[in-house]
């Protein structure tokens, strides 16, 4: 899309379903607009059923925090580079031990940090998967769903391990109870 074509912020626009609003900033696919009775919604930037009761031209320009949020999100998102993600203070030097009932066998030890690890790299696994689904030409809308739904419900059961992440950002999150 041209810049020319496209509303800059502060312009008036009457939308069918929403009223009378105001263009507040240009997202990369999208309007941020106030709606005098429905608050800020966005609007896809190839919308053309409503009526511009004032245009703005718009500037060519990204503020340095937008150009940095993008960038985080494209690493993230098509990197193998993962993200430092902290143990909890509680478990740093402590030891996983895994006992067998049977007295005859011999007890197991691992260092948490490395049992953590691996909780995260399986995490870091699961996204990975789960853009390449959501990224897929070949699979259907439908079949994307049936997995994203698979992975969600590992996430749910991964949502134990939530305890040794220092973060709350970073822990595991199933399916919503809302």
């Amino acid at each position: 899309m041209d810049i020319s074509e496209l509303l800059g912020p502060g312009s008036r626009v009457k939308h069918p379903a929403y009223g009378d609003g105001c263009v507040l900033k240009l997202n990369y696919n999208s309007y941020a607009v106030c709606f005098m009775l429905y608050g800020v919604k966005d609007v896809g930037k190839e919308y053309t059923d409503w009526e511009i009761i004032e245009k703005v031209d718009a500037e060519e320009s990204i503020s340095f925090s937008e150009a940095e949020k993008s960038l985080i999100s494209i690493l993230k998102k098509w990197s193998d580079v993962t993200e430092v993600v902290p143990l909890g203070d509680n478990w740093k030097g402590g030891k996983m031990i895994l006992k067998p009932q049977d007295p005859d066998l011999k007890s197991k030890e691992i260092p948490m940090e490395t049992f953590f690890h691996k909780i995260v790299m399986t995490r870091d696994r699961l996204r990975v998967m789960e853009q390449r689904i959501n990224s897929s030409k070949s699979l259907s809308g439908e079949e994307k769903i049936n997995l994203q739904q698979y992975l969600t419900r590992i996430y749910g059961s991964l949502t134990t391990f939530n305890v040794l992440f220092k973060l709350k950002s970073q822990q595991f999150k199933g399916e919503s109870s809302k």
